[in-house]
């Protein structure tokens, strides 16, 4: 299987990336010498960037506490808790009890969306980012 370009997901940047593929597994990244973001470098996490694909330790399914354990739900059981808890939360103690944390794993266009989310949806300014670059 050839390489497979891809888009670094460790800020918002967009650094463009080249995953190693071998036997189906995502084994390297090197970066793309012609990208006009990166311009064939690539910071530190870039070139790790392919070890959490395979991690054992990779969430990739939602969890719920239930009888104080994590168990795996679905994604509409997940979201409906979700919903329910905030809406409880809002109603119970107010906006100001709410509080979002973005993510430097995502896009500058996905924390715009999650800040909007975060004002406009849940009514609070609460929000925070995690950049540790």
């Amino acid at each position: 299987m050839p390489d497979i370009m891809t888009i670094c997901n460790y800020c918002g940047c967009g650094c463009g990336v080249y995953l190693r593929v071998e036997q189906n597994r995502v084994v390297g990244s090197y970066p793309s010498k012609n990208h006009p973001i990166s311009r064939g470098n690539l910071c530190s996490k870039g070139w790790h960037l392919h070890e959490f694909i395979h991690s054992a330790e990779r969430l990739t399914e939602p969890l719920l506490r239930k009888d104080g354990e994590l168990r795996p739900v679905s994604w509409d059981e997940a979201l409906d808790y979700t919903a329910s808890a905030l809406t409880e939360t809002k109603e119970k103690f107010g906006t100001n009890a709410i509080g979002v944390l973005a993510s430097a794993k995502c896009t500058n266009e996905e924390n715009y969306l999650l800040q909007k989310l975060t004002r406009i949806g849940l009514g609070t300014n609460n929000i925070d980012h995690c950049a540790r670059l």
